[in-house]
């Protein structure tokens, strides 16, 4: 092939010029100065010292190279270059463009703030250097998030604003579209069970009617994986322990609006448990252990047994001090026979003591209010046992939404561990409103402010108010649960209360009360303490100066106040002019009182009990006289939606020393709280005149709850239904002028029953009822008996039973 001449002369000079290249470099020589241009916010001295090189030294293309490579190591040049001028190397820079702020636009599924926080952890925020890249993976993380929360059609546009200076805005500009909706559930493979049952163990579902509220139809992976944890329970407590779940498939529409989860499962067969084996080092107490088995040969396997019971043995090698101690179910298994041995294998390690006590998420609440709490000492052999107390005490101040306790090796020791004491705060200052409506007293209104953890001393400061027109009142109470460093506690309360009749036909006579009390809590031990206290009060009664006229045995009588307040007060005359010799009244209570409680929870209880009692005993001269009240709730588990409550109530009272009983120490009944369905405090004995409630010395009240999920809520704790029964009433002594068919009416039982919302609202436990009063007296005109008065709807926050 021949080459043409003109091709040839061209290719032979670019030969020559790629020849020629090399020789452009520059050829090592003493570095006589430095020039550094392009530098706006960096330090000169920055430079330098990540330049390597100064004057004197000898410059070559691999020192120059490398000085290049460590400025842009920095992060803080987007171009960099060295320049050679004679002997002089001139350093040109490019700075990188610095953030003035970081904004967020459109964004409702986050807090705008935290978004924030999140990128300054990374880097990202005012006075950084911008990373272009950085950028870019928060703008990819930031749809990640949004994917999580169901909202796969959200797009992020990330916005940089060139400012002077060299500065730039970042706005990360978010159109979130509308979530990704479930629409269907599915599990394929179940033969032992209908898919309904299973599907019912979800949370994650295809929504009800309250799905606004739940969002129990917007997928989100992390719950899909617990529903898929708690399906697996499901069958490993029914025996089936080769259960496995096969695969699980998320169909997401072409729009991306809705979508289908599907889980393949397979069940396998049903196991039967043989026997127990225990191996491994047992420390030669195979017996104690043995008695912390929970899996019983013959029945069906259950996981939830064996678990229980890994987990008991390692908290019973805690109680001697062995904090890594390593228990292992492993089961022999029989398919023939679909029998199955489980083998315990444990190792209990070495055993330690705690070298220090760390405690952290605290911002509130001071470190002495959860380390007073603790029964694991700093310098003691570790304790299991005294560990999960701790917790469980530091869990029931209510200040905290969780509690972590985690074991840590101190490093470089075998025989220390550190505990870390992770706690997340919850708001403890509350409001409660109360409220109740009938046809006489139309609105009533009350409302308390509460702090429970005081500027995180974990003191508790209270003040109660009701503005009802009727019943006024104040009180202030203020508790330190560590008067002493032994745990005694102390509290304050002052009160002021004035009470007037309900209704007209009542009168318009006057109850004011006054008084303080102290009272001191001794812990007698882990779930008991006993109370001691002390208090002044004084009674000041107003006899009524108007009234009405009332039809009795025939003939009206001019009534303004019950004749019971009357007799008490020692009232003479008629209305408007009656003047009693007793007046005021003042009185020295002191009390007795106990309380146990091992509920697993003050707002949510499934299970355990609260008992209390208490005893008060007149000692004043004016004011003699014995009251007791003791009560007592059971909380029964029936299933994992299902809770059985039960309250019991009995109240007794009498007078001593030959004086008569206190009428305003008297018991009332009818309300939230009490029996449902009656006004608050209308039940029991009433003024044979008026008919106005005087309640009564003895009192009896019974209740029974069942509380399930709210219907569409899936396993919302928060938001539950309830039925109820409630029955009791309180009772007086029988006076001479009472007839039989006025004494059986005021001492039958009375009954309601009906249905209520209990929310854990903002504002507090919010409970609603609607009762149907079903033993209730009606009103009786031959025999001088009025009908009751009764209430069906009725709503209180912040009530309890």
């Amino acid at each position: 092939m021949k080459i043409p001449p003109k091709s040839l002369a061209a290719l032979a000079a670019l030969c020559l010029a790629m020849v020629a290249c090399p020789a452009q470099a520059a050829d090592p020589f003493t570095v006589q100065d430095i020039r550094l241009e392009g530098l706006q916010r960096v330090e000169a001295g920055t430079v330098f010292a990540t330049l390597g090189l100064k004057a004197g030294d000898t410059y070559s293309d691999d020192r120059g190279s490398a000085a290049i490579r460590a400025l842009f190591d920095l992060g803080l040049f987007k171009d960099v270059r060295i320049d050679v001028n004679g002997r002089v190397l001139v350093v040109v820079v490019e700075e990188r463009p610095t953030v003035a702020d970081v904004d967020f636009a459109g964004t409702k599924e986050f807090d705008k703030a935290a978004l924030q926080k999140a990128l300054r952890d990374v880097g990202l925020a005012e006075g950084r250097t911008y990373d272009k890249a950085l950028a870019d993976r928060a703008e990819q993380e930031l749809k990640r998030q949004y994917i999580g929360r169901s909202l796969y059609n959200a797009q992020v546009v990330t916005t940089v604003t060139p400012l002077e200076r060299n500065r730039v805005n970042l706005t990360f500009s978010v159109t979130e579209g509308e979530p990704a909706r479930i629409t269907r559930v599915r599990v394929v493979g179940q033969q032992a069970f209908d898919e309904r049952t299973l599907l019912d163990l979800f949370d994650q579902d295809s929504g009800g009617w309250l799905a606004w509220y739940t969002k129990s139809n917007q997928y989100a992976r992390a719950k899909f994986d617990a529903d898929l944890e708690t399906l697996r329970a499901f069958y490993l407590t029914r025996g089936y322990l080769e259960f496995r779940i096969e695969s699980t498939q998320v169909a997401i529409s072409s729009d991306r609006q809705t979508l289908e989860l599907t889980v393949n499962i397979s069940e396998g067969e049903k196991f039967a448990v043989a026997g127990v084996k225990l191996a491994g080092n047992y420390l030669g107490r195979e017996d104690e252990f043995k008695s912390l088995v929970t899996v019983r040969p013959g029945a069906p396997y259950n996981g939830e047994d064996v678990a229980a019971t890994t987990k008991a043995f390692a908290d019973h090698f805690g109680t001697f001090g062995y904090a890594f101690a390593h228990v292992k179910a492993e089961p022999e298994i029989d398919r023939a026979r679909r029998r199955v041995v489980m083998v315990l294998n444990a190792e209990p390690g070495r055993r330690a003591y705690v070298r220090r006590l760390n405690i952290g998420g605290n911002a509130r609440t001071r470190d002495e209010v959860i380390r007073r709490e603790f029964r694991q000492y700093e310098g003691a052999w570790y304790d299991g046992t005294k560990i999960r107390l701790s917790r469980d005490r530091v869990d029931r101040l209510g200040f905290f939404t969780d509690v972590n306790v985690e074991t840590a090796e101190v490093p470089g020791s075998n025989d220390q561990v550190d505990l870390n004491v992770t706690v997340a705060e919850k708001p403890t200052g509350s409001l409660q409103l109360g409220a109740g409506y009938s046809s006489t007293d139309k609105i009533s209104l009350s409302f308390g402010i509460t702090q429970e953890n005081v500027f995180g001393s974990g003191n508790y400061l209270g003040l109660q108010v009701n503005t009802s027109s009727y019943n006024r009142s104040v009180s202030l109470t203020a508790t330190d649960p560590y008067y002493t460093k032994d745990g005694i506690s102390r509290t304050f309360n002052l009160f002021h209360t004035t009470t007037r009749p309900y209704y007209e036909a009542d009168g318009n006579y006057k109850l004011a009360s006054d008084g303080g009390s102290v009272r001191f809590g001794l812990p007698v031990n882990e779930l008991d303490t006993v109370y001691l206290g002390i208090g002044v009060e004084r009674y000041s009664f107003t006899p009524g100066t108007n009234g009405s006229y009332t039809l009795v045995n025939g003939s009206y009588v001019y009534t303004a106040t019950p004749q019971a307040y009357l007799d008490y007060f020692q009232c003479t005359g008629t209305a408007p002019s009656v003047v009693c010799a007793g007046r005021n009244v003042v009185g020295i209570p002191a009390t007795v009182g106990w309380s146990r409680d091992d509920r697993d929870s003050a707002l949510v209880p499934t299970r355990g009990r609260l008992q209390s009692a208490n005893l008060e005993l007149g000692v004043g001269n004016e004011l003699r006289y014995l009251k007791t009240n003791y009560q007592y709730q059971q909380y029964v588990p029936l299933s994992r939606q299902y809770t059985l409550a039960f309250n019991g109530q009995l109240g007794y009272a009498k007078a001593l020393g030959g004086s008569s009983f206190p009428i305003f120490k008297n018991f009332y009944a009818g309300g939230l709280g009490s029996i449902r369905g009656f006004e608050q405090n209308s039940l029991g004995p009433t003024d044979a005149v008026t008919g106005g409630s005087l309640g009564g010395t003895r009192k009896a009240i019974f209740n029974m709850e069942l509380t399930t999920p709210f219907p569409g809520a899936g396993n919302d704790k928060s938001l539950r239904l309830y039925t109820f029964f409630d029955a009791g009433n309180v009772f007086a002594e029988r006076t001479a002028s009472m007839t039989d068919a006025q004494w059986k009416a005021q001492n039958r039982l009375r009954a309601s029953a009906g249905l209520g919302i209990s929310w854990i609202s903002p504002l507090g436990p919010l409970r609603l009822a609607y009762a149907v009063p079903i033993v209730y007296q009606k009103e009786d005109t031959a025999n001088g008996i009025a009908a009751d008065r009764t209430q069906r709807f009725q709503f209180q926050i912040g009530t309890s039973f």
